[in-house]
């Protein structure tokens, strides 16, 4: 499931009712951001199907990046039953992404 989320209340709700979330906080003016987003994408579909995936659009909504401290692009934040559990700023790399979220994931969801 993808959300492009715009309000701080839509945001707290796609992390708290969610088992496996991860919100993805971009700016449309960065490369990696562009290049990275469908790469993301791939990997929750293929990977990670449970997983809700959720947009931010930092230069329209500073707001939100701001309350959960996300002030660089990209920034990516995974939240396993409401509560944070890895966060990747700048240069994230996929398959290390994977990784990390693999053991959590497998543990909650089979």
């Amino acid at each position: 499931m993808y959300k492009e989320l715009i309000t701080s209340e839509e945001l707290d709700d796609t992390i708290n009712d969610n088992i496996g979330a991860m919100v993805y906080f971009y700016s449309d003016k960065c490369a990696p951001c562009v290049s990275l987003r469908p790469k993301v994408k791939e990997l929750v579909d293929e990977k990670f199907p449970k997983m809700t995936l959720a947009y931010v659009n930092s230069e329209k909504y500073p707001e939100l990046p701001a309350k959960y401290n996300a002030f660089s692009s990209p920034t990516l934040v995974i939240f396993f039953e409401g509560k944070e559990y890895k966060r990747e700023s700048k240069y994230i790399s996929i398959p290390q992404l994977a990784e990390t979220i693999s053991r959590p994931y497998d543990m909650i969801f089979e």
